[in-house]
């Protein structure tokens, strides 16, 4: 059996928020929800989440999530009281069992290293160890003469000898669960901080005669712990470096590796051109030969192949074909769907819509709970009046229809095929194929007109 245990009741005083440390974000989610999904990829029979400070706001925020058991550490009295507090929680009896300790304000370690913790526990224990230029601030590894680790000293319980030693400890821990239940019973808070150090259990495996063994993160960036908003931006910006290379080594051109930000899933075809300032949210897919510009905000989309977004464009739960064409400053809402060759010009926003092949909204237009057929062409300024203050409505549009500048078509109404709207025109009953649509006053001219003038 697999345990996961992940210690996230701290307060995060030096992030200077009300907000639970482990709640800010990193790559547009929590740090604990990156803790936690990495931990799912391992099938573990039970995770046990140590909450503390702000308890009911971390509960609150993963109460959609199944298979999390949460228990609570009050007061915060050290790392291994902490894991005390999941111990009735731990399944399993079998020396083959396994508790695998995460830090929910250490949310970027990889399944893989996590995996290779595990596997390096063999009949003992395992720690996940790290090599520093700078090791100031972390619990450092003693080993004896032969190599074999002995203990982790804390920073500031270390002698001058122990601070020269640069392999630290991370923190992260597989232990054989049975045996990790005595071990923590046993702890005392004999040294600086009066707390349980949970990395004294280390002293207590050496003394019961079990091997501690070390494994190491493949990237630095894994075990780089936030404690503060400097240190979040820091792992933010590496993290994004990470995927930025990805990219780069999958076949994607970025104008600038160090403007991109993935929050999410991003997955690119050949030949992807990204400009600068790109934000992609949640699962994003751009097929072969997609052009992105500068300052776009993509989420959960799909853009077929030859789609290009043209700048400062927002698109979300869009789905485009092939050669689709997207802004400037043009604003895709959800349930969107373009077929191949569309036109979506600036500052048009659509909505929940479907545009079949060919059709086009150039300019400033806002299309809402529509179906467009082919080559239809919308004019600048029109409006489909959607929405009467309590429903929503649908429009139906006709193949090959021209939809003139400054139209309203209020819904529910459907315009024929190959039929034209005069621009100006209200549309609010159903029209025939292949006619002409118009709704205008007569225009009305009075000479020698003066405007009104303000009174001094």
């Amino acid at each position: 059996m697999l345990n996961v245990v992940i210690l996230a009741a701290g307060k995060g005083t030096r992030m200077q928020s009300d907000l639970p440390k482990v709640l800010h974000r990193i790559a547009g989610q929590t740090m604990l929800s990156h803790v936690i999904q990495s931990a799912k990829t391992l099938h573990p029979d039970t995770i046990v989440v140590v909450a503390g400070h702000g308890a009911e706001q971390v509960k609150h925020a993963f109460k959609e999530q199944s298979g999390l058991q949460f228990v609570l550490q009050q007061p915060q009295l050290g790392t291994g009281h902490a894991v005390q507090q999941a111990v009735p929680a731990l399944l399993g009896d079998d020396p083959t069992d396994t508790t695998l300790i995460l830090y929910g304000d250490v949310p970027m370690v990889q399944p893989e290293t996590m995996q290779r913790l595990i596997e390096a526990r063999g009949q003992g224990m395992a720690v996940l160890t790290e090599f520093l230029d700078d090791p100031t601030g972390y619990g450092r590894i003693v080993r004896d003469e032969t190599g074999a680790i002995q203990r982790i000293v804390e920073h500031k319980d270390a002698t001058a000898a122990e601070h020269a030693i640069n392999e630290v400890n991370t923190g992260i821990i597989a232990a054989p669960t049975v045996l990790l239940k005595d071990w923590l019973a046993r702890l005392q808070n004999n040294n600086v901080q009066q707390e349980y150090y949970l990395t004294d259990i280390i002293g207590f495996a050496v003394a019961d005669g079990v091997v501690v063994q070390a494994a190491h993160p493949q990237h630095e960036w894994e075990t780089l712990g936030v404690n503060s908003r400097v240190q979040q931006a820091q792992l933010e910006r590496a993290w994004q470096r990470e995927q930025a290379e990805r990219l780069m080594v999958a076949g994607v051109t970025l104008a600038d590796p160090a403007r991109l930000d993935i929050r999410g899933s991003l997955q690119c075809g050949r030949d992807v051109f990204i400009d600068v300032g790109c934000v992609f949210e949640g699962d994003v897919v751009l097929e072969d030969g997609v052009h992105v510009g500068a300052h776009c905000v993509i989420k959960n989309a799909h853009l077929g192949q030859e789609t290009v977004i043209h700048p400062f464009s927002h698109i979300d739960q869009t789905q485009t074909a092939t050669a689709v064409s997207v802004g400037p400053f043009a604003r895709l809402r959800p349930g969107t769907q373009l077929g191949d060759q569309v036109h979506i010009g600036n500052f048009v926003e659509v909505k929940n819509s479907q545009f079949a092949a060919q059709a086009k909204a150039s300019h400033l237009s806002y299309i809402g709970d529509a179906e467009l057929g082919q080559r239809v062409n919308i004019g600048a300024g029109v409006i489909t009046c959607n929405y009467d203050g309590a429903n929503k409505f649908k429009t139906h549009i006709g193949d090959d229809a021209f939809i003139g500048s400054d139209s309203q078509l209020v819904a529910p109404v459907r315009i024929g095929r190959n039929t034209t709207v005069a621009a100006g025109t209200t549309v609010t009953k159903d029209t025939a194929d292949n006619g002409l649509v118009l709704s205008r006053t007569s225009q009305v001219y009075k000479a020698d007109w003066q405007r009104p003038q303000k009174v001094k």
